[in-house]
């Protein structure tokens, strides 16, 4: 009797545990309640919420494909808010005859309808596609009738003949999940390397080998419950870095014979070398020697030779702005069109440098918004860009072409990323990279106050170095939203704007302004803020949670405010505001509000210097206690009196 009752209690607990093993790829049937949910319960105010997530990856073992399937069901609680969610966009990758396909597509938008859920489906006249580059097609789908309260449900698969790098996924997105899951599933002949980033675990999770669609399979399956969104700090470069992310490279495969494909950062130098569309273009000597500029071999000085051959590359050749380390049209077809991607206009240039009599080898790079380079996880596809390094006695000088602006040591922001690694042929070498230059920006006005109480004048913002790179950057993308922030950052009606590069690459624009509404009059006085529209309103450090990630700049800096403000005749200043000095002990961080009277006009400059270009987390109070006294020092006021 004793052996059936522990039979049957043994009998009970393993369907016990079958019921409690959790089931992966079993998205749950549609709840028409979840209509009916006016906010999330992870963060009651977010826009979205994802109901279920599920990123599949298999690799095929009869065919060799990989097969890449989403499905995807979120909640819209404010669809003004949330509208990264109301249009899909799928990228499709194509290299020569090799590309992928989309297939399997199924999307609609569920609302509640009289107590009901009803239904629209994405109908393909909402769809349409866009070349992005040479190698990206972007298909592109709009959900129809989204309201507040709608829930917008997709699938789709993708097939790609690219096995090497699976895409990377983010667990942590800005909208809060219920459930988001990750799988990868390839034959155990072909085996991966799994990059796993962040401070999220898991809550479900299987790594083995099982028998799958007829084969012998490895599976790696990761269930999230309950992912709040994430939150992010100001004054980080790209805070992907710092999300649970999870991505994978091929590392083998083993039909008849071993393959690795998990290399060394020597093998996948050696590999470039051996790369047409890297190492085949550097061979092409001949090229820099016949489109040498003149002058370069009457100069004695390498920092001479090297300067004027970047200038070179920069007035003759303009980047296309496509990215990449290998060649797309070729160095030849450059010279040509004087148009050319990355690693055509940088690669020609190591060439110049080389023909030069330099040392110089490219430099492999990620860049910002390409995220961190994984060094434990050697791989060219964790790479984007390609710099020119020149090694001297004192180090490595560091050049990018694609820049007008650009210099020696003196980069776009988009370039420092913390490492590169150095192709040289007889040794890899890995360069830490930190942007020790200073940029300055000069923040200008002048102006007078009219007998009318309304102020006009004249106002200049110009910046130097790393801060000039990226403001020109904004400007060619979009000149007039660039003009517009202006306007929007001050409200006031800005006049004239105009813009340029100076000679030494400054940028710097000016305009014009009259404003009626900077004065208050009281009685038979004028107050006025003497910043006028510069003042710091508010603590950019305001942060009430304790610090999680480093401080970044992008460069040191300082910036100075100078206003020249008119006092208008028969007027007198009643007192003038208290002048300002903070440091930290170690000279790090300095801020200063000086104002002096000269006559009839009255003169304010506000000095901000940052020493690097980023701090550790540590030094959050000090930035909150200085951007604090810079806030209250700038909204000190004046009153003017008749005399």
């Amino acid at each position: 009797m004793r052996k059936k009752l522990l039979l049957v209690l043994f009998a009970i607990n393993c369907i016990f545990m079958e019921a409690q093993k959790h089931e992966f790829l079993d998205p749950p049937k549609f709840n028409d309640a979840d209509l009916s949910k006016t906010k999330s319960v992870l963060d009651e105010n977010a826009p979205a919420e994802i109901l279920y997530r599920s990123i599949y990856f298999r690799v095929d073992a009869s065919t060799g494909f990989l097969h890449k399937k989403y499905f995807y069901r979120v909640k819209i609680y404010n669809k003004v808010k949330a509208e990264d969610w109301l249009n899909l966009e799928v990228s499709l990758y194509q290299n020569g005859s090799d590309q992928e396909t989309l297939n399997k597509i199924k999307a609609f938008t569920y609302n509640l309808e009289n107590g009901t859920a009803a239904s629209t489906k994405v109908e393909k006249n909402s769809k349409y596609k866009s070349k992005e580059s040479k190698y990206i097609t972007i298909t592109k789908f709009a959900f129809p009738n989204v309201k507040d309260g709608s829930i917008l449900e997709y699938e789709y698969e993708v097939v790609s003949p690219f096995l090497f790098a699976i895409p990377e996924i983010l667990v942590e997105t800005d909208t809060p999940s219920l459930y988001t899951e990750y799988i990868l599933d390839s034959p155990v002949n072909i085996s991966y390397n799994l990059n796993y980033t962040g401070s999220l675990a898991p809550k479900h999770r299987e790594v083995v080998e099982k028998y799958l669609y007829g084969s012998q399979y490895r599976t790696y399956r990761f269930g999230y419950e309950n992912i709040k969104g994430f939150k992010t700090e100001k004054f980080i470069k790209n805070d992907r870095n710092y999300r649970t992310k999870i991505s994978a490279e091929l590392n083998s495969t083993n039909f008849r014979e071993l393959k690795l494909y998990s290399w060394s950062w020597e093998q996948i130098k050696d590999r470039l070398y051996e790369n047409e569309e890297f190492g085949g273009e550097l061979k092409k000597t001949k090229l820099a020697k016949e489109n040498m500029p003149p002058g370069i071999s009457e100069m004695k000085n390498d920092t001479d030779k090297a300067n004027a051959i970047l200038a070179y590359v920069q007035k003759n050749f303009t980047w296309n702005k496509d990215r990449g380390v290998y060649v797309e049209d070729g160095i030849k077809k450059l010279l040509e069109t004087k148009l050319g991607n990355a690693a055509e206009i940088n690669l020609f240039l190591v060439m110049l440098l080389r023909e030069a009599g330099l040392k110089a080898n490219p430099l492999l790079i990620s860049t910002v918004d390409n995220g961190l380079i994984n060094l434990n996880s050697p791989n060219v596809s964790n790479m984007n860009f390609v710099l020119a390094a020149v090694e001297t006695k004192e180090g490595f000088t560091l050049f990018d072409g694609t820049s007008k602006q650009s210099s020696a040591n003196e980069l776009p922001p988009r370039d420092w990323n913390q490492y590169g690694i150095l192709i040289a042929k007889e040794k890899v070498k890995q360069i830490e990279m930190t942007n020790a230059k200073p940029s300055f920006t000069y923040l200008t006005v002048n102006a007078k106050i009219n007998e009318d109480g309304s102020v006009s004048g004249s106002y200049s913002d110009k910046d130097t170095g790393s801060y000039a790179m990226y403001n020109k950057e904004f400007y060619d993308d979009n000149a007039e939203k660039y003009k517009k922030q202006y306007k929007e950052n001050f409200t006031i009606d800005f006049a004239d704007i105009n813009s340029k590069v100076h000679d030494n690459g400054d940028f710097e624009s000016t305009m014009k302004f009259d404003s009626e509404n900077m004065i208050d009059r009281v009685g038979k006085k004028m107050i006025i803020n003497p910043m006028l529209f510069l003042n710091k309103n508010s603590n950019e450090f305001d942060q009430t949670e304790e610090r999680k990630y480093t401080i970044d700049f992008i460069s040191p800096f300082t910036r100075v405010k100078k206003i020249e403000l008119q006092i208008p005749d028969g007027y007198a200043i009643e007192e003038l505001p208290k002048n300002k000095k903070i440091t930290t002990d170690d000279k790090e961080i300095a801020y200063s509000y000086v104002v002096e009277q000269k006559g009839n006009v009255l003169e304010i400059t506000s000095t901000t210097t940052v020493a690097s270009c980023d701090y550790p987390k540590e030094y959050y109070p000090a930035f909150r206690q200085i951007w604090g006294v810079a806030s209250k020092s700038e909204n000190q006021v004046i009153s003017l009196i008749k005399k």
